[in-house]
């Protein structure tokens, strides 16, 4: 078994980091959708789709998730009134995902809490050090989008 360098070892801290954040994430998500009667996973997909309708797997492959788990949410948004399904031309069975009044009021909401809340979380971090730790993340995501495990011995 090999040992860890410097550099994986801080990776696998790092990892581990990003893994705990996610959580807080995901729970200071929730609490900002909540009044609005959202979850951070309907509000990720609002997301994308307040662009421009766009089919569930557009939205997959965007947020780096599976097809079926998007179409889970997509269809709850739809049942409650925050997207609607369209036709669409380029597609006969996958249909686009289009922003309703009731998702774009929503969204304005979340987006407004969250500038405030944002803005309040990251006061006492500098801009520098933000800034890096954005570059740092895309640095990886491409490393890892073009990364295989294949071959590593398990």
């Amino acid at each position: 078994m090999s040992e860890p360098s410097a550099n994986g070892s801080a990776f696998t801290d790092l990892i581990l980091e990003v893994f705990r954040l996610n959580g807080l994430l995901l729970e200071a998500g929730d609490r900002l959708t909540h009044p609005v009667g959202l979850s951070s996973a309907r509000w990720q997909v609002l997301g994308v789709v307040e662009h421009q309708p766009t089919p569930v797997a557009n939205v997959a492959r965007i947020m780096g998730l599976t097809r079926q788990s998007v179409q889970q949410t997509a269809d709850a948004l739809a049942s409650d009134g925050f997207i609607t399904y369209t036709d669409n031309p380029h597609h006969r069975r996958a249909k686009l995902m289009t922003i309703t009044l009731k998702g774009r009021k929503a969204l304005d909401y979340i987006q407004k809490c969250q500038i405030d809340w944002a803005n309040q979380v990251s006061e006492t971090l500098s801009l520098e050090a933000l800034k890096t730790a954005g570059t740092v993340l895309r640095q990886l995501e491409e490393r890892l989008e073009t990364y295989t495990t294949d071959g590593v011995d398990e």
